[in-house]
C-alpha cells in the first residue's frame, strides 16, 4: 500500500512538471492588457495628483434640528497630473456629498458640495466626508461640525 501511494505521488508530480514545461505561456498573454499597463505606468511616472482645499473643516455653528446645513469645499489640483476623485462617502446617511466626476486638470479647481440633514441629530455633531482620489495618501477627510438645538417635545 505504501509503494502504491509513493508511485501515485511520483506520477502526479511528474505530470505536474511536464504540464508546466509546455512553453506556450506567451500565447496566453493579452496584448491589449500589456498596452493598458504601459499607458498606466507612464501616467504613474508623471507623478501623483496633489490636492489642496480652501478649508478642510466647516463649523456650521448652532442650528435647529430639522434644518439642512449646506457647504461647499473648493478643491484645487496642485499636482502635475489630473486629479481624479473616484468616491466621496459621508460618515452617515445624513451627510451627502456631491463631487466632480470628471478629472480636475493641474491648477484647476472643483467644488465638493455637502449637505447635512440635522433631523434626529440633536446636540453636538461632527460628520466627515471621506474622499478617495489618486493622491499620494489616496484618502482625504473633510469635516463638518456644530451644534443642533433639539426640537421641543
Amino acid at each position: 500500500m505504501k509503494k502504491i501511494t509513493i508511485l501515485f505521488a511520483f506520477l502526479l508530480a511528474t505530470n505536474f512538471i511536464i504540464s508546466c514545461a509546455d512553453g506556450k505561456a506567451s500565447t496566453k498573454v493579452n496584448k491589449q492588457n500589456l498596452d493598458t499597463a504601459k499607458t498606466r505606468d507612464a501616467e504613474i511616472k508623471q507623478g501623483v495628483a496633489s490636492i489642496s482645499f480652501d478649508k478642510k473643516e466647516y463649523d456650521f455653528g448652532t442650528v435647529n434640528e430639522g434644518e439642512i446645513v449646506e457647504t461647499v469645499f473648493k478643491v484645487t489640483n496642485s499636482g502635475t497630473t489630473d486629479l481624479v476623485i473616484t468616491n466621496a462617502t459621508g460618515s452617515c446617511g445624513c451627510t451627502v456629498p456631491v463631487w466632480p466626476k470628471a478629472p480636475i486638470k493641474p491648477g484647476k479647481t472643483g467644488d465638493i458640495a455637502v449637505k447635512f440633514n440635522t433631523s434626529g441629530k440633536p446636540n453636538r455633531q461632527m460628520k466627515t466626508v471621506t474622499l478617495t482620489a489618486n493622491t499620494e495618501s489616496g484618502r482625504e477627510v473633510l469635516t463638518l461640525r456644530g451644534s443642533v438645538t433639539p426640537k421641543a417635545k
